[in-house]
């Protein structure tokens, strides 16, 4: 499939900011089932772009925008081929062994309800990969898709304790009870071509992978009850979503910030694309 993404975040200020430094993971790397066939990063003020690899591989990239700054707009447009792996993720960059993904961090940390739903989730399986389908399915079934009490730092426990909220509380809970049950696990953002022909979108997506042996890495998509498909483009990896957030930074000076964010995610024609 061929997927066009378009994403544009905009910072207003009701007085202007000095200075602002941004610090992005927005550009998906090529790996077994993606492609990327162009991609650009726009940033409305006259910067230069400092491109870097973060400590897990991820693309990222660091600017500096001096003021005064009323308004700061990143926007990044491509275009990626991907293929439909059955969820299996192979031909990424590695840095760390598995083992590094059981380690547990403020957002992903399980508490007791956390711990009593994975180990019964886990019941219903008699290997790695059926007990993460079986996780999968009853956070699935047992969360409600609700943006209003949550926001991206959420930990797992919160999210858990009000069993609703956004895709990244599905992956942190989805993270937090696979660590729990010995299962390395990481967070991943990226993006999601709907399938109800919807191509607006709030945001980006989120959801996890998950190691397991003789397969190696394997991506679900609790949001949605699915393992990822040729609907996902996979961006960024971290230990939960502050190591993968796709915009993190610091201002100097300024007051009154507002955030609008939108994202359009589409099906692109191959004929149409150089």
């Amino acid at each position: 499939m061929r997927i066009h993404i378009s994403h544009e975040t905009v910072y207003r200020y009701e007085t202007p900011a000095k200075s602002a430094i941004e610090f992005l993971r927005l550009t998906p790397r090529n790996h077994d089932g993606q492609y990327v066939v162009r991609w650009r990063i726009d940033v409305s003020e006259d910067c230069r772009l400092e491109p870097h690899e973060d400590a897990f591989g991820n693309l990222t990239h660091t600017f500096t925008a001096d003021g005064p700054l009323y308004e700061l707009r990143v926007g990044v447009e491509g275009v990626v081929d991907t293929q439909d792996t059955t969820g299996v993720v192979r031909g990424t960059l590695e840095r760390f062994p598995p083992r590094l993904f059981l380690r547990s961090t403020p957002l992903t940390e399980a508490d007791d309800a956390i711990v009593a739903f994975a180990d019964d989730a886990a019941s219903a399986g008699d290997s790695p990969l059926r007990r993460m389908h079986a996780l999968l399915t009853r956070i699935y079934e047992t969360f409600t898709f609700d943006p209003d009490p949550t926001h991206p730092a959420t930990s797992a426990h919160e999210a858990f304790a009000l069993k609703r909220g956004v895709c990244q509380d599905y992956a942190h809970v989805f993270v937090a009870a696979a660590r729990h049950l010995g299962v390395p696990a990481r967070y991943v953002g990226g993006y999601f071509l709907r399938t109800d022909g919807e191509v607006m979108q709030e945001a980006g997506h989120a959801w996890a992978e998950a190691f397991i042996p003789d397969l190696g890495w394997v991506a679900f998509d609790p949001a949605h009850g699915i393992a990822a498909t040729d609907a996902h483009v996979r961006v960024a990896v971290g230990l939960d979503y502050l190591g993968a957030a796709p915009i993190r930074g610091v201002r100097i000076g300024g007051t009154g910030e507002t955030l609008a964010v939108t994202v359009h995610v589409d099906q692109a024609a191959r004929q149409n694309q150089s």
